[in-house]
């Protein structure tokens, strides 16, 4: 292995031959890490944490360390993160807790960028991207190929949906539904229509587009109609859409509610 002589490694950490270990590296017990796996010089550790082959850590981050619960009595939970990950520095990732899940997950093939914080419990999918500075408190579900803009700051609880996109400088308090934009404080939260550049980047063709852009219009731009009415009204006009189903399915299955309108985030 390829290992700093500088770096303090626990015996009972399990680490794959491939890996590589900078300078002053701390890796505790309860750790296990997968091939081809980088950690940058200073980071920390700590177990029980799984991690993945192919990922590149550091420097100064803080993985698998307690979580900032008053409740937490140095119970064995956990936090398992999956492969192809980049997590760049200073980023910090909790463990869960046993009032929680008990396990804080990050997926495959996501891009956390230097002093995102993700707390406990949190469920990260994959191909998610998190902008320098991105605060998640815990509990926190993130669907796939979500983009989350710098400095946002997601409450507690919430859940971001697949494909969305959140403006830097955000707050976050209720749940962002999937393939829109929305940016903005909790007073004053704007939604700005359907996430086109990304859906395209991804291969959503036009009819989709079509489709999800006409969903949009009733559900977000029909003030007049009670969500029930307009979730109804998308249903029977684009009934042959999977996107447009996942769409209304998440607001009925949302318990922290959904941003609809300017202001919905308080």
């Amino acid at each position: 292995m390829n290992i700093h002589p500088t770096a303090i490694i626990d015996p009972a950490a399990e680490l794959d031959g491939s890996v590589k270990i900078g300078p002053y590296v701390i890796i505790e017990k309860g750790v296990k890490i997968g091939s081809e796996t980088t950690i940058k010089p200073h980071t920390v550790i700590s177990g029980p944490t799984t991690i993945g082959s192919g990922n590149e850590i550091g420097p100064f981050a803080t993985i698998g360390a307690p979580p900032q619960d008053l409740k937490y009595k140095g119970e064995d939970t956990e936090l398992v993160i999956g492969d192809n990950n980049i997590i760049r520095e200073y980023v910090s990732i909790h463990r869960g807790t046993v009032t929680g899940n008990g396990i804080t997950i990050i997926g495959n093939n996501n891009l956390l960028m230097g002093y995102v914080h993700i707390a406990h419990d949190c469920v990260i999918g994959n191909s998610v991207i998190l902008a320098n500075g991105a605060t998640m408190a815990g509990h926190i579900y993130i669907d796939d190929h979500a983009i989350i803009g710098g400095l946002v700051a997601i409450h507690q609880f919430s859940r971001v949906g697949a494909y969305s996109y959140i403006g830097g400088h955000s707050g976050i308090s209720k749940d962002v539904p999937p393939f829109i934009i929305v940016s903005g404080t909790r007073k004053q939260m704007r939604v700005s229509g359907i996430n086109k550049i990304g859906l395209r980047r991804h291969g959503f063709d036009n009819e989709t587009l079509k489709k999800l852009d006409k969903a949009y219009k009733i559900i977000f731009m029909t003030p007049d109609l009670l969500l029930k009415d307009a979730l109804e009204k998308t249903e029977n006009e684009i009934p042959d859409c999977e996107p447009v189903s996942q769409l209304i399915d998440f607001f009925r299955s949302s318990k922290q509610g959904v941003i609809r309108t300017i202001g919905d985030s308080d």
